[in-house]
Formats: structure tokens, sequence, C-alpha cells
């Protein structure tokens, strides 16, 4: 997938946080361990170093939603953490993304910490983000 297409599908996926840009998935994607996994329909981004591996992002377009795109992408993130030799992982959410808490409950990833005000909502509120973490 390209940079503009991770984009357009993140923008369809994402008001809060903010949808990311053509050329922050660019820098990304060029960054050492950096991975993405996927199809037009969503899309995984994740990163490795060392043993750790972190969910950078994850995005199902709409109309894929409530089908197990967002579970198998979870899924196929944790398997290529694991052949890139990561041994936990970790990824942050927003505190009021109820549906995607919810996916990350059920495959295992238990709250480590939480960020205060991480998240800036369109209307100006702040959001926080949890940490999530599991071992792989």
């Amino acid at each position: 997938m390209t940079p503009e297409a991770l984009a357009a599908l993140h923008a369809g996926a994402f008001t809060t946080p903010r949808p990311w840009r053509a050329g922050e998935f660019e820098t990304l994607l060029a960054s050492p361990g950096v991975f993405v996994l996927g199809d037009a329909a969503g899309f995984v981004l994740g990163r490795v170093i060392a043993d750790e591996a972190e969910l950078l992002t994850i995005a199902v377009a709409p109309e894929a939603r409530r089908q197990g795109k967002g579970r198998a992408l979870v899924a196929r993130f944790e398997t290529e953490a694991r052949a890139r030799g990561a041994e936990d992982a970790f990824l942050e959410v927003a505190a009021d993304n109820a549906p995607a808490r919810a996916l990350y409950h059920a495959a295992g990833y238990a709250l480590a910490g939480r960020r205060k005000g991480y998240y800036h909502a369109p209307d100006g509120a702040r959001i926080d983000a949890l940490v999530l973490r599991k071992a792989l």
C-alpha cells in the first residue's frame, strides 16, 4: 500500500486522534523495524525494536467493520512481530474508543499505563491515552 492509500484509509477511520498524512506514513515506512500489513479494507502498521513491538496504528474502512477484519489484523501484527523477534507488544488507544478497547481486550492486551490528555479531539477536548501491553 502506498503512503497515499494508507492516509486515505486512515482518514476514513479516524477523527480522534487526527488522521495521519501521507508524508507521515512515508517517513514511518522508511524507519527501521517498521512494517505494514493489510489491504484496501484495512491495515496495521507496526514496529519492532529489539524484543519489543509497538502497534503504531490500525485502520479498518467503515464498510468493512464488524466482520473480524480488526481482529485478523491484530493477529497478523502479533505473528509478524514474533517473527521479527518481539517478546512483548504495546499500543496506545484513546480512552473513549470503546470498540478498539474491546478489540484489544479480546486479544489479551492489559492496561499498563495512562497518558493524561494525550489526544486532542476536534472540539478541543483532551482525551487520555491508555497504554496496553501483552506478552507475545
